[in-house]
């Protein structure tokens, strides 16, 4: 297996990693253009964006766009987070330039058709009102809002009603002006790929796109806060975070160890504590997101309303226990989950050509797998429990709760439990 790393004269950058003995290959373009992105008045339309890529372009309807990659049996797909979209193809070897033209075209000349913009607007707004449904994925919405309130890094991917309600042709040609520029973008392809032959299709399909500025986004303050959201429902459902490492963080992989041992897996403290002893929940984990200049460690579980004063209490107790007594056996075992997540993942070209696409926009280069592995390596137990008194202690928390969440204690209460 070989990566390679190129640029484009307009600063468009290409990633490819050739994997002998596959006969398919995934190739997309990622963006570094997503939620925290936006205006205020523009919540949502990253996320719009990319719905309207797949509508239709100057040389292709939304029908046709489909048909040629499937009559090829592959698949197109696309997604927006907060600080990126993507959109890829997975195709067999000798259809991987059909993919890229494909990929390119919806991404660079997408029609914005009114009529198809009105269509796409009421899928959204039945995608919001699905996620509304939805307590265990729209709790972590609310989250994100309460720890980063008042900042585009606190709004929700969808955006609200309202603003999705009022975007027309000339808001979406806007973000595209300011937003997908080749300086943005990096082209990526892993699997059954000849570098040299990605690299002049680029030039053919991307290298007259004009050299622009790089998009800018506020810098993130975690400042922590509480949203409670009653409801009658069968559960309380918990949501707690605390501000962690961001991806360039010296303890980055620090922060994703701890955050298996306490809540990756059936054996971590978390799941053991609460569910397995104590059978208050039925789902409980923990999880290390990171941003470019900030990160969040949570932890959710879903419980009854009987149960939740002593889930939140345990919860809390089980992060100050472990600044004080995590051991080498807990460390040595997250290690190698996460080597062995890290490793099966890379089973998938999607998936390595995913990953090249992240490392290149973070350190613009991607740094050689035997690297990565031994920065997991080299994470001991001190590391672990000196990252968790500092997160015990950061002085800031934020918490989430929907449900029938009357007996629940308030952030303050935590944050104090957890400084104690």
């Amino acid at each position: 297996m070989s990566v390679r790393l190129d640029r484009l004269p307009n600063g468009l950058r290409i990633v490819t990693e050739t994997i002998p003995g596959l006969e398919s290959a995934a190739v997309g373009l990622w963006v570094n253009a997503g939620g925290r992105h936006e205006r205020a008045d523009q919540n949502g339309i990253a996320h719009f964006l990319e719905h309207m890529a797949f509508k239709g372009t100057a040389r292709r309807s939304a029908l046709q766009i489909a048909e040629e990659i499937e009559d090829v049996g592959g698949y197109i797909n696309a997604y927006t987070s907060r600080e990126t979209t993507a959109y890829y193809a997975r195709v067999l070897k000798d259809d991987v330039p059909l993919a890229l033209d494909v990929v390119a075209d919806i991404v660079l000349n997408p029609v914005f058709d009114d009529s198809e913009i009105e269509v796409e607007r009421g899928v959204i707004l039945q995608e919001i009102g699905q996620a509304m449904d939805t307590p265990d994925d729209i709790i972590f919405d609310w989250l994100q809002e309460a720890a980063y309130p008042g900042q585009a890094l606190g709004r929700t991917i969808l955006g609200p009603t309202e603003r999705v309600s009022g975007f027309a042709r000339k808001d979406l040609s806007r973000f595209v002006s300011d937003h997908y520029g080749p300086r943005q973008m990096v082209l990526s392809a892993a699997g059954a790929v000849d570098h040299d032959a990605i690299m002049a299709l680029a030039e053919k399909l991307l290298g007259h796109l004009p050299v622009s500025n790089l998009s800018t986004h506020d810098v993130a303050i975690f400042t922590g806060g509480e949203r409670c959201e009653t409801r009658q429902l069968e559960q309380v459902h918990f949501a707690l975070a605390l501000e962690s490492s961001s991806y360039s963080a010296p303890d980055v992989y620090t922060a994703q160890i701890y955050s298996t041992l306490m809540g990756g897996g059936m054996s971590s403290r978390l799941f053991q504590e609460v569910r397995e002893k104590r059978g208050l929940c039925y789902s409980i984990f923990a999880q290390a997101g990171a941003y470019t200049d900030t990160g969040m460690m949570t932890f959710y579980a879903g419980t009854s309303a009987r149960d939740i004063g002593q889930l939140s209490e345990l919860v809390v107790d089980e992060l100050r226990r472990a600044a004080d007594d995590v051991t080498e056996i807990e460390v040595n075992r997250a290690r190698a989950q996460m080597k062995a997540g890290l490793l099966m993942g890379l089973e998938s070209p999607t998936s390595r050509a995913e990953r090249l696409a992240r490392l290149v926009a973070i350190w613009d280069r991607v740094p050689p797998l035997a690297e990565t592995v031994a920065r997991i390596e080299a994470v001991s137990r001190d590391d672990v429990a000196g990252f968790a008194r500092r997160l015990n202690r950061s002085g800031r928390t934020a918490l989430a709760l929907y449900g029938p969440a009357d007996g629940a204690p308030g952030v303050r209460e935590l944050q104090e439990r957890l400084a104690a």
